[in-house]
């Protein structure tokens, strides 16, 4: 006789119904002990193994994670970010870890219903998403809905979504402090305040700066390296009053702050002192290496999957917020 290929032929020779096979390998305790030892033991002689997808059909589960990524403001932004990439591969370690897939999509929103529509595909079981962009109002409207949504980024008091990300705002705090205690009188913050994590970094380092009385410049800048070069390479072209401090949104925008700097003949730290934001590993291979604000984007990728996990069970989940730490190195 073939080898049961389905429930049903498994059923047939067990003499038992389909959904009490079902039932035996997955060990409910609705099928008696003998039974259940019975239908496992014939499964094994006969070498049979349940269809996963089917079964999860069945189940309305697929054992896969959404992971999205919006571009609401920087839609020239690529998955080869670094940022993304770093937090991606954390994020794929972690759910396989968990018996999880990761499903990924990139998304550029053109209508406000782009979320609900991957909410009800089906095609996951939770979704995270990283970065909240200038998409807050969607993933508060979402999240009414749909429970097993996370996303990295800020808490804003009021929020309905639920998210996993650093304190931004003692973050840029942080950058401005410690180029004020170096001596910067002088400082410039390079960054898109729309999206939501930035307009937070901003405003910590505009606090600090503010009260100290220094001068305090905002330029806005793509998070996108060769869009960043052209922007900042325009405002010390023509910035008569050259600042002392660079305070980036990034550690992508940092480090192309210290290349304009340095094709303008300016040297790091000695002229203009930078620091960058995200604690990526490129900041180490800079030259100089590159001062940061690091975010714990390990146990991050881990509240993340923990978190989605937890709702998927129907365990209410609050935000999660990071504390960020000063790493300095030589460019300040």
């Amino acid at each position: 006789m073939n080898a049961p290929k389905t429930l049903k032929e498994l059923a047939e020779i067990a003499g038992v119904t389909s959904g009490t096979v079902s039932r035996a390998l997955s060990g409910s305790s609705l099928v008696t002990p003998a039974t259940r030892d019975m239908i496992v033991a014939l499964a094994r002689q006969h070498g049979f193994t349940p269809n996963a997808t089917a079964r999860n059909l069945r189940m309305r589960k697929t054992n896969t994670i959404g992971v999205v990524i919006p571009l609401g403001h920087e839609v020239r932004q690529n998955i080869s970010d670094p940022f993304f990439i770093t937090m991606l591969g954390l994020l794929a370690d972690k759910l396989t870890g968990r018996g999880y897939s990761l499903l990924l999509s990139r998304v550029v929103p053109t209508d406000e219903d782009w979320l609900l529509k991957l909410a009800r595909s089906g095609q996951s079981d939770g979704i995270i998403v990283i970065g909240q962009s200038d998409q807050s109002a969607v993933l508060d409207r979402v999240a009414e809905l749909y429970r097993p949504l996370v996303a990295w980024g800020s808490h804003i008091a009021g929020q309905a979504h639920c998210s996993v990300g650093s304190d931004n705002f003692r973050g840029g705090a942080l950058a401005a402090q410690h180029l004020l205690e170096r001596g910067c009188r002088n400082i410039v913050f390079f960054g898109d305040a729309r999206a939501i994590e930035i307009g937070q970094r901003l405003e910590g380092c505009r606090s600090v700066v503010e009260r100290s009385g220094a001068r305090f410049i905002v330029v806005p800048t793509h998070l996108v390296a060769d869009a960043a070069q052209s922007e900042i390479g325009k405002y010390f072209r023509t910035e008569t009053n050259r600042p002392d401090g660079v305070v980036a949104a990034s550690d992508v925008i940092a480090v192309t702050a210290m290349r304009v700097l340095a094709e303008q003949g300016l040297a790091v730290p000695g002229d203009v002192k930078v620091i960058g934001y995200d604690g990526l590993p490129l900041g180490e291979h800079t030259m100089p290496p590159l001062t940061t604000i690091a975010q714990d984007l390990e146990q991050g990728a881990e509240n993340l999957v923990s978190s989605v996990i937890q709702r998927i069970a129907g365990e209410e989940i609050h935000s999660v917020i990071l504390q960020p730490r000063l790493l300095i190195r030589e460019s300040t």
